[in-house]
């Protein structure tokens, strides 16, 4: 039986982890005309691409 520490940092990593995933695939930020990350990078790749 895991001990409560064990609990913790589990939990712990997995809010981070949720929170990174959240802030790279769905956050929109204004500074990259209101795309997310993810999405902005793919942009950027596809214009790179295309030149």
């Amino acid at each position: 039986m895991p001990s409560r520490c064990t609990c913790r940092i589990r939990r712990g990593r997995l809010a981070v982890f949720k929170w990174i995933t959240r802030y790279n695939t769905r956050r929109r930020h204004s500074s990259l005309n209101y795309l997310s990350l993810i999405n902005y990078e793919q942009k950027t790749d596809k214009v790179l691409r295309a030149a």
